[in-house]
């Protein structure tokens, strides 16, 4: 919809995407938080995984169900625009400056998430659709911040696509800004502080903060 309504101009083309996508998250996670975590960034589940706040053998189904809902969300939004359902993208997305961004993007998203879900639970979907929607603008890549939109990006050949050669970049990227950001705040914020199937509803003991992502 911003590149149809835009007629050209990729700023208020990126501004409708900050926007729509910043929104949607918060609703998202506030929906789908009480049933799954709202767990829809496999670099999240990760790093949650690395934490002890999901078993590992539960990791491969949220990432099959992460990357699945993805692509499916692209085949809807394709059906509602009258575009293919799915088309690789040409979109070129590469360099050094590219992948920066995305670490930082991804770093930044999980500083948010480990932050707020030990001290301020409830607020997590508010920050996290707020940093998304300030990051499309100050990251060269946008922001994808999320290894299964990556990979649904490479199918869609519009504003937001990215290269299918382009993705492996991105995801590595993002990977170790997740990582990153995990380590820092085990070092940060000592204790297990991990995101929980109760979003928003804090608990009484410091140790055990409510889950939630982004």
């Amino acid at each position: 919809m911003g590149e149809t309504l835009a007629g050209g101009n990729v700023a208020i083309a990126l501004l409708a995407n900050a926007v729509a996508t910043g929104a949607a998250l918060v609703a998202l996670i506030l929906t789908f938080g009480p049933v799954s975590g709202a767990h829809f960034n496999p670099a999240v589940t990760l790093a949650d995984a690395a934490l002890g706040g999901i078993r590992w053998h539960e990791v491969p189904i949220y990432l099959v169900s992460q990357v699945t809902g993805a692509c499916l969300g692209v085949a809807a939004a394709h059906g509602m625009f009258e575009r293919a359902l799915f088309e690789l993208s040409t979109r070129a997305r590469t360099g050094a400056p590219q992948l920066f961004s995305e670490f930082v993007a991804t770093f930044g998203l999980l500083s948010v998430i480990w932050g707020c879900v030990r001290s301020r639970p409830a607020a997590v979907p508010f920050a996290v659709g707020a940093y998304i929607t300030a990051a499309y603008w100050f990251t060269a890549s946008t922001s994808f911040a999320n290894p299964a939109v990556t990979l649904a990006r490479s199918i869609t050949d519009t504003f937001s696509g990215i290269r299918p050669a382009d993705a492996p970049g991105f995801i590595i990227a993002q990977l170790a800004g997740a990582a990153a950001a995990t380590a820092f705040f085990r070092w940060l914020i000592p204790g297990r502080a991990t995101i929980a199937d109760r979003v928003a509803t804090p608990v009484s003991h410091p140790d055990h903060a409510p889950q939630e992502v982004g």
